[in-house]
């Protein structure tokens, strides 16, 4: 059984209308660390500028940790009244979150009510994206044609490569056209609210999705002690199911989120060129990662994901010493779109595993879980982790350590999931 949507017009305008929650969830996660720099100097002012980010950087961080929490209970939630109205709720709390951080004065302005008020936003974005990539990849798993689960889940992680596009296009919009000092004091603010303007029209979208015809179809729904009780009893799925994750989650935040503050602060480029890069690494996301999952669906999604965290392995750090003994655009565009590519096959087809993997009545508290988990984990730190591997090491590609250490759990977890569950991980599956 696949979905009350026949058609493949209305399978079309269903991505795209489950997608759009999902853009703007990341977007308002993604403008966060594109302006890490202005944010520290506004909201957390400090004697250095290492300190500054890394007290940015660590709110950045907790975001994340109120994930899990959001998988758990908002996860439930959706696997309990319906896909539909959960991602609704989702949407609503992120919103919330994302007009705190846009309205908040300054530290001169309140003092320590601001980095106060703007971690409370960020708790509130991360609590609700914790369930809401889980939703939207549940969603697109349970209307997918036989035989192409990899290609429709991959849009979930390719709607957040459009959010990188918009955001990274906006910043250097902002950098061509307003001075910098102007951009620190107040233009940092112009893409959060351009991100609560389109609001509106996102409710509208969502508002108007249809149900899935497989969960509409369940007849039993599991009330959240339900839940709690299935994952305790899959502890071990869950925990795999975050080391899998582990990879994704690293390689995408350090060559997004934190590309433009690496490109700047490590590397001394321009901003507007570190963001130009950070755009064209959206664009290669966005190509690689529908072929990622296309390619899964015919051979199989270990392959894919053990060749990915091999060429992890072998290249990450090697790649960065090149970046680093000779900075510049080209060379940082390079390398970036080469992590790209290994990127986006990965997640292409590590989405449709990780909804394989869950049991069904707890299918989007299970991914949520484990997705969070490993953001909290891996990914969320990543800005942070690296701007102290680089301090503490004084080796300018360290943050290569990290994301080779999260390529070695993803490959031991692959590994593990499909020599447990033989037979059962397949490409047909839908």
């Amino acid at each position: 059984m696949t979905t009350s949507i026949p058609s493949g017009r209305s399978r079309a305008s269903a991505i795209f209308r489950v997608t759009s929650g999902n853009f703007l969830e990341q977007f308002d996660f993604f403008l966060f660390g594109f302006y890490a720099t202005q944010i520290a100097a506004v909201f957390f002012p400090a004697s250095s500028e290492f300190a500054s980010l890394m007290m940015t950087f660590a709110v950045f961080g907790a975001g994340f940790l109120m994930r899990p929490l959001g998988a758990v209970v908002l996860g439930a939630y959706i696997d309990d009244v319906g896909r539909r109205k959960g991602l609704i709720v989702t949407l609503s709390i992120m919103a919330s979150g994302t007009i705190l951080i846009v309205l908040v004065p300054g530290y001169e302005t309140i003092g320590l009510f601001a980095p106060a008020i703007v971690l409370i936003g960020r708790l509130l974005q991360g609590f609700s994206a914790g369930a809401e990539m889980g939703g939207v990849s549940v969603y697109l798993s349970e209307i997918a044609t036989p035989g192409n689960k990899g290609f429709f889940t991959s849009w979930q992680s390719a709607s957040q490569q459009v959010a990188i596009i918009v955001a990274a296009g906006l910043g250097y919009g902002l950098n061509q056209w307003m001075a910098p000092a102007m951009i620190a004091d107040w233009g940092w603010r112009i893409p959060f609210f351009v991100g609560c303007m389109i609001v509106p029209f996102i409710f509208f979208l969502r508002r108007n999705l249809e149900e899935t015809e497989e969960f509409a179809a369940r007849k039993h729904r599991p009330s959240m002690g339900d839940v709690f009780r299935t994952l305790a009893q899959n502890w071990v799925i869950v925990f795999a199911g975050m080391m899998m994750v582990a990879l994704t989650t690293t390689a995408f935040y350090l060559i997004t989120v934190y590309a433009p503050t690496f490109g700047k602060t490590v590397l001394h480029l321009s901003t507007s060129d570190a963001l130009l890069v950070t755009l064209l690494v959206g664009v290669s996301n966005f190509f690689w990662l529908p072929i990622g999952g296309a390619l899964s669906d015919r051979i199989g999604r270990r392959p894919v994901l053990i060749a990915m965290a091999l060429l992890t392995l072998a290249t990450a750090y090697p790649a960065l010493t090149f970046l680093v003994n000779a900075p510049s655009f080209m060379h940082m565009l390079l390398v970036l779109l080469w992590l790209s590519f290994i990127y986006g096959l990965y997640n292409g087809a590590m989405i449709a595993a990780l909804t394989e993997i869950m049991p069904v009545e707890v299918r989007v508290a299970g991914f949520s879980l484990a997705y969070s988990l490993a953001t909290a984990v891996f990914g969320g730190f990543t800005p942070a982790m690296s701007t102290f591997l680089i301090q503490y090491t004084g080796d300018k590609a360290a943050p290569g350590y990290w994301m080779s250490f999260a390529a070695l759990c993803a490959l031991c977890a692959t590994l593990y999931l499909y020599r447990r569950s033989t037979g059962r991980l397949q490409p047909a599956m839908s």
